[in-house]
């Protein structure tokens, strides 16, 4: 069992982690790299320039990834966000945290039609996991979190997991009371009248940078609100964006049809535009104060989204991820598929890019290695250390990812599960009875179901599938007595 608050009661510098007692493993060390995470909410995987937008410009993030590694086969370990964020600071899979569904989830309605039961999953992250923010700290690092936190009310929150300071983090999953000003955020306070959110968060995250602790390396964790719904334009851009979405498109915004629902096909929505522009406007002034402050040559920096873009709802979403297929809330490739970019001076080489697949478990490990700290896999159990493919010196194991999300979605997502070994993806499909394969070497956009031309390869992905889950006591969707 995980002692963590007798330790902090008696200034312990050690957490006891079942049985495994994990030291403070060396001293304070400025010369430690300091680490730099930007997290955004629901940005799609083809919502950036350097991953191919057009009608988005984010002239800031595709600097970072010119400097930088950028990966193109990069996972989110849920299709919603706060399975993915308990990944990302645990390095350890939602099923083994007990959180795969946004907290606190949906129930499904009367309307949907649902043939399953609610799965219950836990609405917080519990305190005994522990986060990469507390092995940091246990080590020297000072730490500071600004933004959506999603995993957990009051007790829960980023000061009980490992961070000096938390800026906005909370219980909520969009902002509360709005992106603008006067918002009804419990630990953001507004200090001008009608500021928008993320230059809130860009401005406390600056003055943490300038006042920091000079002696310690630090981990700022900038976890964005933007880009999730409400689509609230900033205000700033939104002007350049109506222009542009004039001069270039004359028609209605083209759909295509996702089982019952429908797909967005064109990125043409100008406030969304501008609110990708706001994280962009804040990555480069982050970046910039790095600089200023000449932390720039010892700071690792990190990009990532927490799930796909919003693209699939009974309306459609407000972004299009093509051609990657669905977004948000779904398991194909458009709902877990990221954008992201890690820049680590002395390791990356400025442009690289990488096909391999990653997945977020895989930070911690990552960090841990890019720290000078040693692995602790029985913590990041289900995470891999990138270093070799940061530095090119050689690859990672082959390995299957695997995602279970049980739950019925707002996006009209049901309960399923799915599994990628390679180049092939198998999605199974509980609510209709069916599984889809696809080969995405050849078809990344999963056009093309080769479930009956080839049952051979549906049936060992599917019994890796269920093996895995036996394995990880994952729950499963109960049918509901008639």
């Amino acid at each position: 069992m995980l002692i963590k608050n007798f330790a902090r009661s008696i200034g312990v510098a050690t957490l006891i982690y079942f049985g495994f007692i994990i030291p403070a493993l060396a001293d304070e060390d400025t010369n430690r790299p300091n680490f730099v995470f930007f997290l955004v909410d629901d940005l799609g995987w083809a919502d950036l320039g350097c991953y191919g937008s057009t009608f988005y410009e984010t002239p800031n993030i595709d600097g970072l990834a010119a400097l930088g590694m950028k990966f193109t086969n990069a996972y989110a370990a849920c299709p919603v966000c706060s399975p993915t964020r308990a990944s990302i600071l645990t390095g350890r899979h939602p099923v083994r945290v007990d959180i795969t569904d946004w907290i606190p989830g949906k129930h499904a309605k009367a309307n949907d039609n649902p043939k399953f039961q609610h799965v219950n999953d836990r609405d917080n992250l519990a305190l005994e996991e522990v986060t990469i923010a507390e092995v940091l700290k246990q080590n020297g690092y000072s730490t500071f979190f600004a933004g959506k936190w999603h995993l957990g009310n009051k007790g829960h929150w980023p000061t009980d997991q490992g961070f000096d300071f938390n800026i906005g983090g909370n219980s909520k999953g969009s902002p509360p009371g709005g992106y603008y000003a006067p918002w009804k955020n419990p630990t953001l306070k507004a200090k001008e009248k009608d500021e928008y959110v993320t230059e809130r968060l860009t401005e406390e995250s600056l003055a943490y940078l300038d006042s920091r602790p000079a002696e310690k390396p630090f981990l700022l964790y900038l976890s964005y609100y933007n880009v999730h719904t409400p689509i609230t334009p900033y205000r700033q851009r939104i002007d350049y964006y109506r222009n542009k979405a004039e001069k270039l498109f004359a028609d209605k915004t083209p759909t295509i049809s996702e089982h019952l629902v429908q797909s967005r096909t064109r990125q043409d929505n100008a406030a969304y535009a501008s609110m990708v522009a706001a994280v962009d406007d804040s990555v480069g002034r982050i970046l910039d104060r790095l600089d200023e402050l000449r932390l720039s040559d010892n700071t690792v920096v990190i990009f990532f989204s927490d799930n796909g873009g919003l693209c699939t709802q009974r309306g459609a979403g407000p972004t299009s991820n093509l051609p990657l297929r669905s977004g948000k809330g779904w398991l194909y490739e458009g709902g877990v598929r990221e954008p992201t970019i890690i820049r680590a001076p002395g390791v990356t080489i400025p442009g690289a890019v990488s096909d391999k697949p990653i997945v977020s478990m895989d930070f911690f490990p990552t960090i841990l290695q890019l720290a000078g700290l040693p692995s602790m896999p029985a913590l990041h159990v289900d995470g891999t250390n990138l270093l070799p493919l940061l530095d090119q010196s050689g690859s990672i194991a082959e390995r299957e990812l695997y995602w279970h999300y049980p739950h019925y979605h707002g996006s009209s997502w049901t309960p399923g599960a799915s599994i990628r070994d390679g180049q092939w993806k198998l999605i199974e499909f509980y609510h209709f009875g069916n599984v889809e394969l696809y080969n995405l070497k050849d078809d990344p956009g999963e056009q093309r179901d080769l479930n009956k031309t080839n049952p051979h390869q549906t049936k060992v992905l599917l019994e890796k599938l269920h093996s895995w889950q036996n394995r990880m006591n994952a729950k499963m969707p109960q049918p509901i007595k008639s």
